[in-house]
């Protein structure tokens, strides 16, 4: 719920007031009659703007909310894409978002989408007594159906950079986490770049890669990517695939976490559920807890790390400060020798 809260800030929202209970399995109208008629009591005195769910709600719940409450409803899904819709800021991101609204909305509608132009229009391109509803649902379906081409299109520009990319041999470093991790800002710092980075959810939507330089005089290619957050959309991560797909080419997961977030060990389950997800838990990763500065102390052995984190595969840093970059460079050089001395014994042995 703190989240929501954050996530509704994020957008402008201020909130006035928490709702929570307990059910065995939400109702026609997501709560029960009793807190149903409290919330309706609320929005009568206070006159809110918008109600937000922390699920995401069935199109009839929504319709039996709005019916009773006579005021917008969202949703947890349908406010995370309002924040993706405002960072969007390339064509590629437009677009994504655009995708996955018109497919979180296409059940959603009920013919009062009087926005929608009648851009069909014209002799035979109607079915007899064809209503608004259906006009609109067409609308939509076309809309969905010429953006996944865009999006193809996306791709194969993506899988073309990627093989130019892939035949100079240079090495590839994803930067994965938990949104408002620290990402952006560890990445200026380890590229001289200057992507916005902010605090706040989401500030970076479209990949970004940049030249960073390890011991040795070598040097790899970094690059920034969407953070993930609890309950993510599902239409965003099928949108966003030509986007993740980035991390498929991969040779090295940095996995940031901000190690002084109360939830950090459960925003670090997420992030490895959606890797599980993208099917892309056999990559090399290296945990990077970032944010030490924040730290009264170094020692973080108080924390209960999953059994798989030791002090050989993660690194704790601070992004703002520079604190232990050298020492995460020189394990991302030492990562990337131990895997070409392994490819070597086994071309030898073969």
């Amino acid at each position: 719920m703190d989240e929501l809260e954050q996530l509704a800030m994020s957008v402008g929202a201020e909130t006035i007031a928490r709702f929570t209970q307990t059910l065995d399995r939400p109702t026609s109208h997501y709560f029960g009659k009793g807190k149903l008629q409290e919330l309706a009591e609320l929005q009568n005195k206070e006159r809110c703007d918008v109600i937000f769910f922390n699920d995401e709600l069935t199109p009839a719940q929504q319709r039996n909310l709005e019916d009773s409450l006579n005021t917008k409803i969202l949703d947890r899904s349908a406010l995370i894409l309002d924040i993706f819709a405002q960072r969007a800021q390339t064509r590629e991101g437009s677009l994504q978002v655009e995708l996955a609204q018109h497919q979180y909305l296409l059940p959603r509608l009920m013919g009062q989408w009087s926005h929608l132009e009648r851009l069909g229009g014209g002799i035979g391109t109607r079915g007899p007594g064809e209503s608004q509803l259906e006009t609109d649902r067409r609308l939509i379906r076309q809309r969905i159906s010429r953006l996944k081409k865009q999006l193809d299109t996306v791709s194969k520009q993506r899988s073309q950079y990627r093989s130019r990319r892939k035949s100079t041999g240079v090495r590839i470093v994803s930067l994965i986490g938990y949104t408002n991790a620290g990402k952006s800002t560890l990445f200026n710092t380890l590229t001289s770049a200057d992507v916005t980075a902010e605090n706040r959810p989401f500030s970076t939507l479209d990949p970004i890669t940049r030249k960073m330089h390890l011991p040795y005089d070598e040097t790899a290619l970094l690059t920034d990517t969407v953070g993930f957050i609890h309950k993510l959309p599902p239409l965003l991560v099928a949108a966003f695939q030509a986007t993740l797909e980035e991390l498929y080419e991969t040779n090295l997961l940095l996995h940031v976490v901000d190690i002084t977030h109360p939830n950090a060990i459960n925003h670090m389950k997420v992030v490895e559920s959606t890797l599980k997800d993208l099917k892309l838990t056999e990559k090399p990763c290296l945990y990077v807890f970032n944010k030490a500065d924040l730290l009264s102390s170094p020692d973080i052995s108080s924390l209960e790390l999953p059994e798989k984190i030791s002090s050989s595969n993660y690194c704790l840093v601070s992004g703002q400060t520079g604190y232990n970059l050298e020492e995460l460079k020189q394990r991302i050089h030492q990562i990337f020798s131990d895997e070409i001395a392994a490819t070597s014994a086994n071309v030898f042995v073969s």
